[in-house]
């Protein structure tokens, strides 16, 4: 952060300041006294101001601070230090807990915009890293959609570790969603009810902001390679380190759903590392419809279409996902595994929130609002669907397993029934930035016990 560096920049100058400091205090001491000598000659010495005491006292204290701090940055290695930033974000946490749940969601998206966040420094564990759709990730651990919705923060927020970053749900045309308040914090739960309704300010003002963003990731990523020209590619995508997923919605008085994820495709995949159809949300009329055999074949068909018309380099063009429901019957999930298998859909997302209310939550007042539920409570459930989308594809389609994370074993977990990639928003919502190397660290730990020397040896090791 850039007031870290600029502390470290001037600890060599801290001893001048501070001689300058006490100089100036030295020499005013002087004054005062041969004042107060001058005076003792008429009248009686007046004692000190409180006021002035005071200040005197807090000046000191706060030079010291400045000074303990100072010396502190100057001796600790920076990733001691980054770990050190990390922890304090957890200070910040019950200030969040305090406000509305869009407003605190409002706040936390700005701050990561604005750099006001810490970045990771530290090298991720190797056993960590693995290469998909010829992207590399430096770990498996990504932001889903939702948290980002019209990509305003995609560089602080990869700057926090994830290995990848999901932006959207964005629609063709901007709208304001249902109406407030639409999400609902069941924090006993670890679990929050959303019924945003794909809030978003449309496609356009997302391709000028990911446009802006991807130029100037682009630039820097140029800059720090021309040194480093010789050495192994690093983990990354179009633009440069973390991989930047796009999802595309449909807006809700859309009759054309097809044209809607189209239009999608043609304005956003040119900055994207992969694409998501989403299909899943709860909150959109109409939407889950889409998740039908016949209903869903038409759709991709139409949206791959679309991509694969575009101009692609060597590259060749953005991986095509779909995000399903948790709520879908055995029946659903051999059509949607079929229709996957078919047109060789690039990966699933599994899942979106659930409209069911397990018994972990039926008691919390809250529980009866309508929407979608995410958190801990979803763990069970997503992951049940997730291992047995794995089975139903046999293993031939990369999955990405999202719901109810909140720690690595539950990340670990969802590797083991099927998922190659993994998703967590509710959990960083109420854990923060701190969450992050957690979970890393542990999943790490998990593998490196059970003997495993890579993520994908463990991929599915719980499905056979």
């Amino acid at each position: 952060m850039a007031w870290v560096q600029r502390i470290k920049s001037n600890v060599p100058n801290l001893r001048s300041v501070y001689a300058s400091l006490y100089s100036r205090k030295s020499s005013g001491f002087r004054n005062s006294s041969l004042c107060s000598y001058r005076c003792c000659s008429t009248s009686a010495a007046m004692p000190p101001k409180k006021d002035n005491l005071k200040g005197r006292l807090l000046t000191g204290a706060t030079i010291g601070l400045i000074i303990a701090g100072g010396a502190y940055v100057s001796t600790v290695d920076e990733a001691t230090f980054c770990g050190w930033l990390f922890s304090a974000t957890k200070l910040v946490n019950p200030f969040f807990a305090l406000l509305d749940p869009e407003v605190a969601h409002r706040l936390a998206v700005s701050a990561a915009a604005r750099g006001w966040v810490p970045r990771e420094k530290r090298q991720d564990p190797s056993i960590l890293g693995l290469e998909l759709w010829g992207r590399k990730f430096s770990n498996p651990l990504g932001l889903a959609a939702g948290f980002d919705k019209n990509a305003e923060a995609v560089e602080g927020l990869l700057g926090l570790g994830f290995g990848f970053v999901e932006v959207g749900s964005v629609t063709p045309v901007p709208q304001e969603g249902n109406p407030k308040p639409r999400i609902f914090r069941l924090r006993e739960q670890g679990a929050i009810i959303n019924r945003c309704g794909f809030n978003s300010e449309g496609i356009q003002a997302v391709a000028k902001r990911l446009g802006a963003q991807h130029g100037k990731r682009k630039l820097d990523e140029t800059s720090s390679s021309s040194s480093t020209a010789n050495e192994e590619s690093k983990p990354g995508g179009k633009a440069g380190p973390g991989i930047l997923g796009v999802n595309l919605g449909k807006n809700k008085t859309s009759e054309d759903a097809a044209n809607d994820y189209v239009q999608g495709v043609h304005t956003l995949s040119q900055y994207a590392d992969y694409l998501v159809i989403n299909v899943s949300s709860p909150n959109t009329p109409g939407l889950r419809q889409l998740q039908g055999r016949k209903q869903l074949k038409d759709l991709v068909k139409k949206v791959q279409a679309a991509r694969d018309e575009m101009q692609w380099g060597e590259e060749g063009p953005p991986p095509l996902l779909v995000k399903i429901a948790p709520d879908l019957s055995k029946p659903d999930l051999e059509d949607i595994a079929a229709v996957a298998l078919a047109l060789q859909v690039d990966g699933l997302i599994i899942s979106n929130t659930t409209i069911s209310r397990p018994d972990s939550v039926s008691n919390n007042p809250l529980s009866k609002e309508a929407g979608g539920l995410s958190g801990k409570p979803l763990l069970s459930l997503s992951s049940s669907v997730l291992k047995e989308m794995y089975i139903l594809t046999r293993g031939k389609i990369p999955l990405i397993g999202c719901g109810g994370i909140s720690s690595g074993e539950d990340a670990y977990k969802k590797i083991r029934d099927g998922a190659t990639l993994v998703q967590l928003y509710t959990a960083f919502a109420y854990g923060g930035p701190a969450l992050i190397p957690q979970i890393k660290a542990e999943l790490a730990e998990c593998l490196e016990k059970d003997g495993y020397k890579s993520i994908y040896e463990a991929v599915g090791a719980d499905c056979t």
